[in-house]
């Protein structure tokens, strides 16, 4: 077997993997034929502010064919930046509809940053003097943009993962993970470093490759809305299902090992395995199970395996994510919105179970991306099993504008759009509304008119 390791960002040196590589050769079957003639410590360059995520991907691509030729089979390890460097390749070079084709058997991530990481937003220079990242070196801009919740890269390649059928083609993607924190490695003016439900730097949410999508569409052609939260001074109209939620053609392999953190040597998920620690170290008999998958019913076998280890561990509450996009009807992104939670039957935010809420981050750069994270086990017991969204994006009035839109979730229960571990891609479109006073022609023969006071007729030209 080959077996390439992928290291995670601004990583400077192949001592990052520390004696992992060797454990799991000392510990393989003989039937994996894992010796260290196959192992390859991967690096690459993430440091400097011009690189990208996919310029590394395509870099990637050159390497592995120096390594293993054109159609050379092999495997993969990940650590954090590592699992979307590698997905990012697959995207580009193969795709949901090649992966009949693709090398690559086991692509094993560890704490990966699939949705991205709360610390991202927190600036490289401020990131680059937190330990349980860096050690002291600069980290690159191009993949910190990345790396931010709800970036525009991420979302491009969380939505085409959606249609891989994985398993099907050969292809074992396998998410492994921790949620304890380090308290070494606190950054104490950062309360990021010690989130419930991440391992101090990513969300379990986020690493996981189970989540999905709904797109919600405003209809002004519908009745408006009535409210319960003396608030009918609004024109609210629907938001609307517009297809079906969409999840992974396949369900990927996820486990949460216990006393597992991102990095360091005393808890990291892969730093504090040791050639003398690795037989009672469960990274290590997960990672060897994963690499024994060779079909799907082997696969199942894993993804229930991991699944019901995982509940042995994750015995206190679940934590998910919703990272919404608003656009209108006309293709614009809309960047001045507030979004409001609500439930139960009169979908009220008073509904809404107290501690829900932990935390949102507005994307920089895609500003109409905003991540809310939220714990789920509190979400689950909201009031009636009722959600809603509501949406007062900005201009309000004027001669082009937006109404409010709200979703209320009737036969879809909170349960169906919000998962423990998992994160929901909500699309909410709203309709652009422009005023029939725009646009006027007026007959020459009644003379010229000066318009510089023309205001807003209050009909929509559709």
């Amino acid at each position: 077997m080959n077996l390439i390791f992928v290291h995670g960002w601004s990583v400077t040196d192949t001592e990052t993997y520390g004696q992992l590589p060797e454990a799991l050769e000392i510990n393989a079957p003989l039937e994996l034929e894992l010796n260290i003639q196959h192992i390859y410590l991967g690096r690459y360059i993430s440091f400097h502010d011009e690189v990208t995520v996919d310029d590394i991907a395509r870099a990637f691509e050159k390497a592995r064919k120096d390594l293993f030729g054109e159609d050379g089979e092999f495997s993969c390890i990940t650590h954090s930046t590592g699992g979307p460097v590698i997905r990012a390749w697959v995207e580009r070079f193969y795709g949901a509809d090649n992966l009949s084709s693709l090398p690559l058997k086991h692509l094993i991530m560890l704490a990966p940053a699939n949705h991205g990481s709360s610390l991202a937003q927190l600036g490289k220079a401020r990131i680059g003097r937190i330990k349980s990242w860096f050690q002291g070196i600069e980290p690159g801009q191009g993949v910190l943009n990345w790396l931010e919740l709800g970036s525009h890269e991420q979302r491009t390649l969380n939505l085409a993962w959606l249609d891989y059928k994985t398993a099907n083609n050969g292809f074992f993607p396998v998410v492994i993970t921790g949620e304890t924190i380090d308290k070494k490695l606190y950054d104490y003016l950062n309360s990021y470093t010690a989130e419930k439900g991440s391992d101090g730097v990513v969300r379990v949410t986020s690493a996981n490759l189970n989540y999905r999508y709904i797109h919600l569409k405003q209809n002004t052609s519908l009745p408006k809305l009535t409210l319960h939260d003396n608030d009918d001074s609004l024109p609210i109209y629907p938001l609307e299902q517009n297809g079906d939620i969409k999840i992974p053609l396949q369900r990927c392999a996820l486990e949460v090992i216990p006393k597992a953190s991102h990095s360091g040597e005393a808890k990291g998920i892969m730093r504090s395995v040791t050639k003398r620690n690795s037989k009672n170290k469960p990274i290590v008999k997960s990672v060897l199970e994963s690499l024994q998958v060779n079909n799907t019913q082997d696969y199942e076998v894993l993804v229930n395996k991991m699944q019901m280890r995982m509940a042995k561990v994750q015995y206190q509450s679940k934590y998910t994510m919703i990272v919404v996009r608003v656009s209108d009807n006309q293709g614009n992104e809309i960047t001045d919105y507030d979004l409001f939670f609500l439930a139960g039957n009169e979908y009220r935010m008073d509904k809404l179970p107290k501690g829900f809420f932990v935390d949102r981050q507005k994307n920089r750069i895609n500003s109409c991306h905003l991540t809310y994270y939220l714990n789920d086990t509190k979400m689950n017991n909201i009031v009636d099993g009722k959600i809603g969204f509501r949406v007062v994006a900005r201009p309000s009035e004027g001669f082009a504008y937006y109404s409010p839109g709200e979703f209320r979730s009737e036969s879809i229960s909170v349960t169906d759009l919000l998962i423990g571990n998992e994160t929901l891609l909500l699309d909410i479109e709203l309709k652009r509304n422009v005023d029939v006073h725009t646009f006027v022609a007026d007959p020459l023969a009644k003379g010229r008119a000066d318009f510089k006071k023309e205001k807003p007729k209050g009909v929509d030209v559709d």
